[in-house]
């Protein structure tokens, strides 16, 4: 093992209470705390994303890399990976993170063929397995990389050469079985160039047929090599296309229906993609559930001031709130978890500064959770919610929905009727009680 990269942390976070004036403890976030019948871990399932956490070095599309990570550009891209990975499980330790997820890519580099990434990859994944079982942290999700390299230019299930199609089918069965030895509890297709820049060169209909079919292949797969855990499609709009045929969740269950794979294939909702698509958190979260598709959450945040996916940890308590008590309504989470897809800012370059990022998201949503499921437990908000619909339990709503009233029927049944009255919506008095809830919650 290679010396203590995170030396300055000396022992495991743990919980220290709301007053703690201490940078390196949680203050909401109690593992073992009991909210509305489970452990707070229970419900939270955090996971940290190696992504951004380890496998970025700060660059952007101004500047190169600002931050502390001595493994990248190493000469010996292999051994990099493995210091890289022993580095990861120490911070999975320190912070007491249950889980965390990755790209294919971020574990290991890819070698002069498509075999040797494969070995590679398999090398990687047999020490991961070993890290795993030492340190009892799991995998909430694989997911395979085709963005980044050039040959995806043109996107990966979508390309108009099958040949590049073959590849990423490839790719995606290695990282399926990967992710299916390490006990991985979810697959996440993560479609970063599934979508066009114009259609003067596009065939959109042949586009969507292609990635139908690409998504049958991985839920075949999952079936015949025993996976048990949830296909899950992550919702992007625009970045890094124009247009992302998995815009939203709406478009996302759209498309599932289409190709038949509703009942096989849910959706893994990141926060600033639900932003940047003109929704909000709760929103997306809501509908997936209403769809019968929630599966999983990336945690983090956008600018409202910036117009692309710039990854904050999440800071909202409020907004946070919003989103876990629609989690909390559709029932938790099963195989899903919260994911901090997240990243430090370009100035924010010191190793520890990973702790305090990770501790305020735990912390932020930890407190999200409090005040959702205090909301839920008193039902205020249920009760006006059924109070406004009530009607539809009546007698003239239930002969509407049997399909039991017409156009004309109800043509007639209002001629004889009056105007109906409105009855209000009471949106600022549940806003102030929102903040009430956010206000108290202890």
């Amino acid at each position: 093992m290679m010396a203590e990269f995170f030396s300055s942390v000396p022992e495991p976070i743990a919980y220290e209470g709301p007053e703690s004036d201490n940078p390196l403890a949680f203050r909401w976030y109690d593992a073992d705390r009991m909210v509305a019948g489970k452990r707070m871990e229970d419900h939270l399932r955090f996971a940290v994303a190696y992504w951004h956490s380890f496998a970025w070095d700060g660059s952007d599309i101004f500047g190169s890399g600002t931050l502390d990570r001595p493994w990248l550009g190493s000469a010996d891209p292999v051994a990099a990976a493995k210091t890289k990975m022993e580095v990861a499980f120490e911070f999975f330790q320190k912070l007491t993170v249950p889980f965390y997820c990755f790209h294919d890519r971020d574990i290991a580099p890819e070698g002069d063929s498509f075999k040797e990434t494969c070995a590679i990859l398999d090398e990687i994944v047999e020490g991961a397995a070993g890290h795993m079982d030492r340190t009892g942290v799991g995998l909430l999700w694989g997911t395979a990389n085709m963005f980044s390299h050039p040959r995806f230019q043109a996107g990966a299930a979508t390309n108009p050469d099958p040949e590049l199609f073959a590849y990423a089918a490839a790719q995606v069965r290695h990282c399926m079985d990967a992710t299916h030895r390490l006990g991985g509890e979810n697959y996440v297709l993560w479609g970063g160039r599934e979508g066009y820049e114009t259609l003067l060169n596009t065939d959109l209909a042949r586009e969507l047929d292609q990635l139908g079919r690409f998504f049958t292949m991985v839920v075949e797969h999952k079936h015949a090599i025993g996976f048990d855990g949830l296909i899950l499609i992550e919702p992007k709009p625009f970045e890094p296309t124009k247009h992302q045929y998995d815009f939203d969740v709406a478009a996302v269950h759209a498309f599932l229906q289409r190709y038949d794979l509703v009942d096989e294939v849910a959706v893994n909702i990141a926060v600033n993609h639900a932003t940047l698509s003109g929704h909000d958190f709760a929103h997306e979260v809501a509908a997936a559930s209403a769809a019968g598709i929630f599966g999983s959450v990336d945690a983090n945040a956008g600018d409202d001031r910036l117009g692309w996916d710039v990854d904050r940890f999440p800071v909202s308590v409020e907004q946070m709130s919003l989103g876990v008590y629609e989690i909390l309504r559709a029932g938790g989470y099963t195989s899903g978890g919260t994911n901090f897809d997240a990243k430090l800012r370009r100035q924010t370059i010191d190793r520890d500064d990973l702790f305090y990022a990770h501790i305020g998201g735990m912390d932020t949503m930890a407190r999200a959770l409090l005040v959702a499921a205090s909301m839920l437990e008193d039902g205020a908000l249920e009760d006006v919610r059924a109070e406004r619909y009530a009607g539809w339990d009546g007698e003239l709503g239930r002969r509407i929905l049997a399909g039991d009233e017409t156009l004309a029927s109800l043509d007639e049944r209002t001629l004889g009727h009056g105007e109906p009255t409105p009855a209000s919506g009471r949106q600022e008095a549940l806003e102030n009680l929102v903040a009430k809830y956010v206000e108290r919650t202890r």
